[in-house]
C-alpha cells in the first residue's frame, strides 16, 4: 500500500499561483511514478503531469508551460506548482501514483493509488 496525502490547495485570485504538495508513505517511493489529475465538477478526471524517480517529466499539452512537477526523493514528496492561474484550472486536484519508472499520458485507470484530493478554485 501506498498512502498519499495532499496540500497546499485553496483559493486564489486569477493570474495568481499556488503549490501543492503529495506526501507519500508506505510502500519503496523510487518504486513509483508519481502524478497529478484534476477534476472540476461535472467533467472527467484528467491528467495533469507526471513525474518519474530519475526526475523525467511529462505534461499534460494544456498546461506545459504554466504547471511545473518535480519530486524531493528524500522526503517522498511530489509538488505542482501552479503558476497564471485561471478560472478554468478549479478542480479538486489528485496525486497519483503508478508502479514503474515511465511517465507519459497517463489515464485514470492505469494508476495504482490515489490520494484523497485537495481544492483549487480560482476566482475571476
Amino acid at each position: 500500500q501506498v498512502q498519499l496525502v495532499e496540500s497546499g490547495g485553496g483559493l486564489v485570485q486569477a493570474g495568481g499561483s499556488l503549490r501543492l504538495s503529495c506526501a507519500a508513505s508506505g510502500r519503496t517511493f523510487r518504486n513509483y511514478a508519481m502524478g497529478w489529475f484534476r477534476q472540476a465538477p461535472g467533467k472527467e478526471r484528467e491528467f495533469v503531469a507526471a513525474i518519474s524517480w530519475s526526475l523525467t517529466t511529462y505534461y499534460a499539452d494544456t498546461l506545459r508551460g504554466r504547471f511545473t512537477i518535480s519530486r524531493d526523493n528524500a522526503k517522498n514528496t511530489v509538488y505542482l506548482q501552479m503558476n497564471n492561474l485561471k478560472p478554468e484550472d478549479t478542480a479538486v486536484y489528485y496525486c497519483a501514483a503508478k508502479g514503474g519508472l515511465r511517465v507519459g499520458q497517463w489515464v485514470p485507470e492505469g494508476v495504482d493509488y490515489w490520494g484523497q484530493g485537495t481544492q483549487v478554485t480560482v476566482s475571476s
